[in-house]
């Protein structure tokens, strides 16, 4: 996860985002529908990055990152967004969120580790909330150096059971899972209730 925390990785992520095709082709489009599909309600978006996610839930979400840098940019864009220690210092004790996003997070680091940075944001969850967790397929694994251990279905679902919840739903996105190996954009989902 140590390579995510630096100023080089959020200009990354600026510059990969800010691709000229992909604004004139609207890329974002399928992930901004999915979003709102899902009907995550007021979200806690851990690992925000730059604020991609963000930008799909109209407003009506928080962020959290590790990286200073990259919850620089949220801020600058107008988005809600915290350190950990800022965001626990703000919500400690409050049940605020209807869902907890993790949008390629947990494949920066082991399943342990993923576990253990969730734990404690679920504890910001209403009664009946939701977890979610997004995760690259095959091709999207392998464009990211930094990320660390590949978490298909299979691995959601052992993260979510080891957090004391129950799978609801998965499903590839946004083309069916034969595309994972190919089609860098294409992603594991993954809901999840208590």
């Amino acid at each position: 996860m140590s390579g995510t925390q630096s100023s080089a990785y959020t200009e990354r992520l600026v510059a990969l985002g800010g691709a000229r095709w992909k604004k004139l082709l609207n890329v974002q489009a399928p992930y901004r529908w999915n979003m709102r599909r899902l009907r995550l309600g007021r979200t806690l978006d851990v690992g925000c990055g730059i604020g991609r996610v963000l930008a799909h839930l109209d407003g009506n979400a928080v962020g959290v990152d590790h990286n200073p840098a990259s919850v620089d940019v949220c801020r600058g864009l107008g988005f809600e967004a915290y350190l950990p220690a800022e965001f626990f210092e703000r919500y400690a004790g409050r049940r605020d969120f209807d869902s907890v996003l993790l949008a390629h997070v947990v494949e920066h680091m082991r399943p342990g580790e993923a576990i253990e940075l969730i734990e404690p944001y679920l504890e910001c969850l209403k009664p009946g909330g939701r977890l979610v967790l997004l995760t690259p397929q095959e091709s999207g694994f392998r464009s990211d150096p930094t990320h660390v251990h590949f978490t298909d279905f299979g691995g959601q679902r052992r993260i979510v059971e080891a957090l004391g919840m129950h799978v609801e739903r998965q499903f590839s996105f946004p083309f069916p899972r034969t595309f994972g190996g190919l089609f860098k954009y294409n992603e594991f989902v993954c809901t999840a209730r208590r």
